[in-house]
């Protein structure tokens, strides 16, 4: 071999070890659903709040989750078993990221679906809105489909400007 096929075959291994090192095989790829991607925003509207919810179901990012919930986070649902008519039951911020962090682990795969919103109301440093979804849960052979309407409220946090859920009251078929 001549010194240029050495430096030839130098600059090939050089460019494929660059290349390779490009790849990170433990980084989850950024899935397409439809028309668009899933990308975490900056949390600078309660929609985009919502954007980065789906993102961590996905992708079960608690780490990204729990930046979603204000301090005094409240989950609210109504358990129709509970007394003689059902009751509402609630939980704070961490029963809330406890029981995500074990919905995480438990399913093989989270699909989270926003459908349309039924009403919305954003002030200054506060807002409500309610979404319909549908929500996938899939593990091993067993898979769910819950739908229903997710009602939010946020608040605007003086410090960092981002949006975050104070309240989330689930209204799903479940």
């Amino acid at each position: 071999m001549n010194r240029f096929q050495i430096k030839i075959v130098g600059l090939s291994i050089a460019l494929g070890v660059f290349l390779w090192g490009c790849l990170n095989p433990f980084a989850p790829k950024v899935q397409t659903l439809g028309d668009s991607e899933l990308i975490i925003t900056q949390q600078k509207t309660p929609e985009e709040v919502l954007q980065n919810f789906r993102y961590a179901y996905v992708f079960k990012d608690s780490l990204l989750y729990s930046d979603l919930l204000d301090s005094n986070f409240i989950f609210v649902y109504f358990d129709p078993g509970l007394g003689t008519s059902g009751q509402f039951v609630s939980w704070g911020r961490d029963l809330d990221l406890k029981t995500t962090g074990r919905l995480f682990r438990q399913f093989d795969v989270i699909d989270l679906v926003w459908n349309s919103t039924v009403y919305t109301n954003v002030q200054e440093f506060t807002a409500d809105l309610s979404k319909s979804f549908d929500l996938t849960l899939i593990t091993g052979d067993e898979d769910f489909r819950i739908t229903g309407n997710a009602v939010f409220s946020f608040r605007k946090s003086p410090y960092d400007h981002k949006w975050r859920i104070v309240r989330w009251r689930d209204e799903s078929n479940l």
